[in-house]
C-alpha cells in the first residue's frame, strides 16, 4: 500500500449543459440497453484546458457529483473551437439526469439544463451502468 493511496483526487466545479444528439437518438430507438447507447450517452465533454489542468485526456474517467447524485463518466474533449472554461456538455439521458436537482423553484419544471457539479478525475471506478441508474 503506497501513500498515495489516500489522497483524494482535487474537485472542480463545473455548470453541465445537456443536449440532443442525433447519433444518441438514433440508438435509443434500437434500445436503450445497448452498449452503443451506453457509449454515446455516459460521455462529459470539456474544454482542453480543463482537461490540462485536471490531468485528463480522452477515455479517462471522471466523477460527476452533486447533493443529487454521483455518476462515472468518460471524458472526451469538446468540438468546440472557442473555450469555454468550467462549462462541460452531456446528451440528454439517464446519466445526466441522474446529476439533476428535484428542487423545480416551484415551476414543476427541472432544471436539466444548467447542472453545476462537482468533477474529480477517476482512476479506478468503471463508468457508471445504465442497471446501477435504474
Amino acid at each position: 500500500m503506497g501513500f498515495g493511496q489516500f489522497l483524494t483526487e482535487p474537485e472542480f466545479k463545473f455548470t453541465i449543459v445537456t443536449h440532443r444528439d442525433i447519433f444518441q437518438n438514433a440508438s435509443q430507438e434500437n434500445s436503450r440497453f445497448t452498449d452503443e447507447y451506453t457509449e454515446l450517452s455516459s460521455v462529459i465533454r470539456l474544454d482542453k484546458d480543463d482537461m490540462k489542468k485536471m490531468g485528463l485526456k480522452a477515455g479517462d474517467r471522471v466523477v460527476a457529483k452533486n447533493a443529487s447524485g454521483r455518476v462515472v463518466l468518460k471524458v472526451s474533449s469538446s468540438v468546440l473551437e472557442r473555450p469555454h472554461p468550467g462549462t462541460a456538455f452531456m446528451t440528454n439521458g439517464p446519466w445526466a439526469n441522474a446529476l439533476v436537482t428535484a428542487d423545480t423553484a416551484g415551476t414543476g419544471v427541472p432544471a436539466f439544463k444548467r447542472i453545476e457539479a462537482m468533477l474529480s478525475r477517476s482512476k479506478e471506478e468503471k463508468v457508471t451502468s445504465l442497471a446501477e441508474l435504474i
